[in-house]
């Protein structure tokens, strides 16, 4: 199972910002004015995400614009949730993914983990970081 976000016209921002943080690659892009239907696609959403893929740790994040007939309503109630192989690492992740954004539970040890902590990102995106005993 994958996860797909879509975003507000910001979708190539989020990417590369998840890129720079995670370790990744964005693997694949393709704009709505590079797509089959790009010439009826509105000027202003032309250089806007129709679909891409992100390669980090292992794992694929897909993503898109919202297109302009859907509005975007933002994230609600779920988390993306990396592990980290070790507590430093975890603290390195934590720490790139909160930048501009706002910390909801400090990176630190935890009963079940030898690091944990819960954020949302700059784009509005929750994550969990944690490391395992």
């Amino acid at each position: 199972m994958e996860a797909y976000l879509t975003f507000n016209g910001n979708a190539a921002e989020a990417l590369a910002f998840y890129a720079k943080a995670l370790g990744g690659k964005v693997a694949f892009s393709m704009t709505f004015g590079e797509s089959p239907a790009g010439a009826q696609t509105p000027p202003a959403y032309k250089d806007k995400i129709m679909h891409a893929t992100l390669e980090a740790r292992g794992h694929k994040l897909m993503a898109s614009d919202a297109p302009p007939e859907w509005p975007f309503e933002g994230y609600k109630g779920f988390s993306l949730s990396v592990q980290a192989d070790n507590v430093d690492e975890g603290r390195k992740l934590f720490d790139a993914l909160a930048e501009g954004g706002k910390v909801t539970m400090p990176y630190g040890p935890q009963f079940w983990a030898t690091g944990f902590g819960m954020l949302t990102d700059k784009f509005g995106v929750a994550w969990m970081v944690n490391c395992e005993k």
